[in-house]
């Protein structure tokens, strides 16, 4: 799989190619359309099924020094404001403060990220390990495990200092149902 190919499959989904509008028109900065509603978008369109299936929601990941919750609360508002139309759930959620709240959430540890790529860098899985961004006329991909694991439909761990085999295991048991067509790795004992 290309990176033309990946983003002309990513944009086939009608809610991930306004995300990219949003993005653009907002300028947020060191903004990304993130993870799983890109990957599975690719896996609907590999295995004939509707480009929204199974697709809990839409992240968008950005980097603001502004760790405030308030500051945090205001551009997911903007956001949703510029969404009003689209019929989707859509997680914003400002990078530089992930290492406030992840550790009480999912009790594991979260080194305070330092750009937006780090968050994805730290996804449960290699597949999810994908941003999409616009620049320019274009997209920028950012997939620092390349997007063999997405075009093969294998899903491996990331492990990472948050990586968790009980999440791991009930995030593939899910994707396992809606793609039977998924690879799973298991995870390391």
């Amino acid at each position: 799989m290309t990176e033309d190919d990946f983003v002309t499959s990513a944009l086939r989904n009608p809610v991930n190619a306004e995300l990219m509008d949003v993005l653009r028109a907002t300028a947020l900065p060191d903004a990304w359309v993130v993870a799983g509603c890109l990957t599975q978008t690719v896996w609907n369109i590999q295995t004939g099924r509707p480009v929204d299936h199974g697709i809990n929601d839409y992240d968008i990941f950005y980097f603001d020094p502004d760790t405030s919750w308030d500051a945090e609360d205001a551009v997911i508002r903007r956001i949703a404001s510029c969404l009003d139309a689209v019929d989707a759930k859509v997680e914003v959620r400002n990078q530089a403060r992930v290492h406030l709240w992840y550790p009480t959430k999912h009790g594991r540890p979260y080194p305070a990220a330092t750009r937006s790529t780090d968050g994805i860098d730290r996804f449960l899985t290699v597949n999810t390990q994908v941003g999409l961004r616009p620049v320019g006329d274009g997209h920028e991909i950012y997939a620092p495990k390349g997007l063999g694991d997405i075009a093969q439909m294998i899903v491996r761990p990331n492990y990472t200092a948050n990586f968790s085999a009980v999440n791991y295991a009930a995030k593939v048991a899910r994707w396992k149902a809606l793609w039977p067509e998924i690879t799973v790795i298991a995870p390391e004992q």
